[in-house]
């Protein structure tokens, strides 16, 4: 079975919080492996019409500093798509566990289980990534922030 993710869920990030005049977009891929004429496969990345769980997602979210003067504290946070499960590739993000109340590193953060044991949290249990610039973005700059992901 098909699932059909709606793109703006997946594409928007939920907030950016900058100085000045940064602007974002956002795009997301699927991961595909195309087998050559030789018989080897290569990694492209196509715009997704529709995804099955186990399809392997990029996304990248592009920013530039659309204002004169330099734009300082930007913070992009991005939602995990509910039917996405976080794969890595952000290092420099933080990730949250709970809907984007606290903050930090995977290997950090703890998840009560249901019996009243802790454990390690793990990608799965990932719901939020966000970027803290530390270094303001230039006038006319640009960059971008990428994450990967799976199709539950």
């Amino acid at each position: 079975m098909r699932i059909f993710l709606t793109l703006l869920a997946i594409l928007a990030p939920s907030m950016a919080l900058a100085a000045n005049n940064v602007t974002l977009s956002s795009l997301v891929f699927v991961e595909k492996a195309v087998p050559d004429g030789a018989g080897r496969k290569h990694i492209v990345l196509e715009e997704p019409k529709s995804v099955m769980p186990g399809d392997r997602l990029v996304f990248i979210l592009n920013y530039r500093n659309a204002g004169r003067l330099p734009a300082s504290d930007f913070v992009v946070t991005n939602p995990l798509p509910a039917a996405v499960v976080y794969q890595g590739g952000a290092e420099s993000a933080q990730v949250s566990i709970d809907g984007g109340r606290n903050w930090g590193t995977l290997p950090a953060l703890r998840v009560l289980e249901p019996d009243g044991r802790w454990r390690s949290a793990r990608a799965e249990d990932v719901t939020h990534l966000r970027w803290v610039l530390k270094q303001a973005i230039p006038a006319g700059a640009f960059g971008k922030l990428s994450f990967r992901g799976v199709v539950r």
